[in-house]
């Protein structure tokens, strides 16, 4: 009886060359094949296989086979040259690693030797800077006792010149005094109360200025806009009285909130705004105008008092910060140059700064900042 051929769509497994291929017996399926196909064989199968073991011509080994026919080629490839690329990174990596050692090796007598070096030149190092430091020290004291010599020079020298005019002008005074008629010798002791007096502010400023320095303070809440109010109202009724006819303009916020208060000394802060506000006028001819202002920055309250007198010369403004100090444009004018010490001090410590701006010819303006005590109302709530 013939052997029946392959269904269609069945596959049969080929035989290894030289041996057929025994008859299955009636009713019983083709035995498996020994080996895995050939190559040649592969590619001839056609690309639907069926995975099932129960259908005849198929196996169980040709599904993993199956996969790996699938398997992308790219892959593969990626795979062989991430490998390549490693191994050319190790491969540099040595060589780099032994050029290091190399070289390390090489130049570790050198580190060795500049390492002994540093440190035996480290203590000498140490001893120049002592010495170094040593000096500057010697040279500031030195410089600040020579600055500290000069400026006590400086202030007996204008001491000297503050007392010996006034003393000058009393000495002129009673000179002849016994054959001086009745008239004259009135008017002669009116000089010698006039000098005696202005002798004698000299010697109270002074003396103000030198406990100020060491001084305790009274330390209160002061209403500082009421200060200055009250400052402005004393020098306009001494302006009055002289028939001087220069306008003082006072300028106060009010709203949304006045001047907050400061800490200090209620009466030394008066006398910083009257003697600023009573400079401004005695060196503003008659018709100017001086106008006194105030405003509160970032927890500082700052009043400013501007005037149209005669300025200071730039050359003098350090000048008349210092004791018994005067611009040299006033010369002729009363005073005795303790004024804006006396302020600077004041304000110095009370914790503030006193600065001044000045062209001669057009005017000065002064500026008085001090800080603001406690809280502080904005809008509608209390702010530190």
């Amino acid at each position: 009886m013939p052997i029946p051929g392959p269904a269609a769509g069945q596959v049969t497994a080929a035989a290894p060359a030289g041996k057929p291929i025994p008859a299955p017996a009636a009713g019983q399926p083709a035995p498996a094949p020994a080996s895995p196909p050939s190559s040649g064989a592969s590619a001839q199968a056609p690309a639907t296989a069926w995975a099932s073991s129960d259908r005849p011509g198929t196996s169980q080994a040709a599904e993993p086979q199956e996969q790996r026919r699938r398997t992308p080629r790219w892959r593969a490839a990626l795979w062989i040259g991430a490998v390549a690329l490693l191994g050319l990174a190790v491969a540099f990596a040595q060589v780099a690693y032994g050029r290091t050692m190399v070289s390390l090796t090489a130049s570790v007598p050198l580190l060795v030797l500049e390492a002994g070096l540093i440190l035996l030149l480290i203590p000498a190092a140490v001893v120049a800077v002592r010495r170094l430091l040593a000096r500057a020290r010697d040279r500031a004291r030195r410089e600040a006792g020579r600055e500290a010599w000069e400026r006590h020079q400086q202030f007996l020298r204008r001491l000297d010149h503050e007392l010996k005019n006034p003393l000058t002008a009393v000495r002129a005074a009673v000179a002849d005094m016994p054959q001086a008629s009745r008239a004259e010798r009135k008017a002669r002791l009116d000089v010698v109360d006039a000098q005696a007096r202005r002798m004698g502010r000299l010697i109270t400023d002074l003396r103000k200025l030198a406990e100020l320095e060491t001084a305790e303070l009274a330390w209160e809440d002061v209403d500082l806009a009421e200060t200055v109010t009250d400052a402005v109202e004393a020098v306009r009724e001494e302006i009055a009285a002289s028939g001087n006819h220069t306008l003082i303009g006072l300028d106060l916020p009010q709203v949304p909130w006045p001047l907050p208060h400061v800490r200090g000394d209620g009466d030394l802060l008066y006398s910083v705004i009257y003697n600023v506000v009573s400079n401004a006028a005695k060196y503003t001819p008659p018709g100017g105008s001086i106008e006194v202002r105030g405003r509160e920055e970032a927890g500082t309250v700052t009043i400013e008092v501007a005037d149209t007198g005669i300025g200071v010369p730039q050359g003098d403004m350090p000048v008349v910060w210092a004791e018994l100090g005067r611009a040299g444009n006033a010369r002729g004018l009363p005073g005795s140059g303790l004024g804006l010490p006396l302020v600077a001090t004041i304000v110095r410590r009370h914790g503030g700064r006193a600065t001044m701006s000045s062209k001669e010819g057009v005017g000065s303006r002064v500026w008085v900042s001090l800080p603001v005590a406690g809280p502080r109302q904005t809008g509608d709530r209390w702010a530190t």
